[in-house]
């Protein structure tokens, strides 16, 4: 559940806002049913790389409130120049998620979502996705624009936050799923009773040239337990693609067990990431082993740098440590920002990642 929090903040004046009351920060709290909202009438000016005004509005939510009227009406003001959205994180990997139902064109450029996502000079995020019409014969379909401008195949957490995202413009009650179009193929996620998401990934990629990678398959077309060097150390690493690439990694060539709290992320990272064995660049996991049904991994994302959550890393960690041995195919992986159950069933060959969405704030920001 989100908390309620009230913040206080010095901010300055402004001309305009888009919310009454707009030359003072005034928070008001309103109480129905149990459910408490804080809603900062909040005008900031503040650069972003320009002279520019951003503005924001806090909303603290618990995960079962649908306020479809509140929500559509903020994000269908019309201001040139501006962009409503609502921010999101799972697990702390946080997005700013825009309601593009009407166009199949982003209302943000990749250069624009570069500016949103600086957290010292914009909105700060992982990503901006953008929920989208849907695609052969799909409800949704979800784009996504890195923290650097590039744009990834998925996210796994932010496909969580997309769904809840869809719940609440949609006003759906409890337990539902949709189909969603991504540049990794068809996923369907499903909201649970207790608002968590649960969501079937699809099946892994193994194949070396899928993935993709340069390194030479050694098991069955695959890339499993190799050795790779990287600024001199050699790694041991399984190559993973859950519609974008990883490369997960359980320690260097005689580790016993990786600590993977002493891995300097910011050095070691893109060394990874810009490997000339990987040639659309990779995600990387490091991970260590405490159980069978137990791992724990810190995560350099592709575009994004060091994350506190990556869905589609943790599931890519469950199958490099099944295919090496060192654990059965129903796991907790703990991650920076919190835990995730992950199931990749023999049965159907499918990944399937639980976890939590929540809502941070509404806002809007310059364009």
């Amino acid at each position: 559940m989100a908390a309620n929090t009230t913040s206080s903040i010095s901010v300055s004046s402004s001309s305009s806002s888009l919310f009454p009351s707009s030359r003072s920060y005034l928070p008001t709290l309103v109480q129905s049913q149990n459910r408490l909202f804080l809603r900062n009438n909040l005008a900031l000016n503040k650069s972003i790389k320009g002279s520019s005004t951003f503005r924001i509005m806090a909303v603290s939510l618990a995960p079962k409130i649908q306020e479809k009227a509140s929500l559509s009406s903020f994000l269908d003001q019309k201001e040139n120049g501006f962009l409503h959205f609502v921010k999101y994180h799972g697990l702390g990997n946080d997005f700013i998620l825009v309601d593009n139902r009407d166009s199949i064109e982003p209302k943000v450029t990749p250069e624009q979502a570069v500016k949103l996502c600086d957290r010292n000079f914009g909105v700060g995020a992982d990503g901006v996705i953008f929920a989208m019409p849907g695609t052969n014969g799909t409800d949704y379909t979800m784009r996504i624009f890195n923290s650097d401008g590039s744009e990834p195949e998925m996210c796994g957490n932010g496909v969580r936050c997309f769904a809840r995202f869809i719940a609440e413009l949609e006003n759906l009650q409890g337990r539902h799923s949709f189909t969603v179009h991504t540049g990794a193929g068809l996923i369907v996620p499903e909201i649970q009773d207790d608002g968590q998401v649960k969501v079937d990934m699809g099946e892994p990629i193994l194949t070396a040239a899928d993935v993709p990678t340069k390194l030479p398959a050694n098991k069955d077309y695959a890339v499993v337990k190799s050795d790779l060097v990287v600024d001199g150390e050699t790694w041991i690493v399984t190559c993973v693609s859950m519609g974008n690439p990883h490369c997960v990694t359980f320690g260097r060539k005689g580790d016993q067990n990786l600590v993977v709290d002493q891995i300097n992320l910011a050095d070691v990272g893109p060394k990874f990431e810009h490997h000339d064995v990987f040639p659309a660049r990779t995600n990387t996991e490091f991970v260590q082993v405490f159980s069978r049904s137990h791992l724990k991994m810190r995560v350099w994302e592709r575009g994004a740098g060091a994350t506190l959550a990556c869905g589609t890393g943790a599931c890519a960690v469950v199958v490099a440590a099944v295919l090496e041995g060192r654990a059965e195919r129903n796991c907790t992986v703990d991650l920076p920002g919190g835990p995730l159950d992950i199931e990749w069933r023999e049965e159907d060959n499918h990944i399937y990642m639980t976890g939590p969405a929540e809502v941070a704030f509404y806002g809007s920001a310059p364009l």
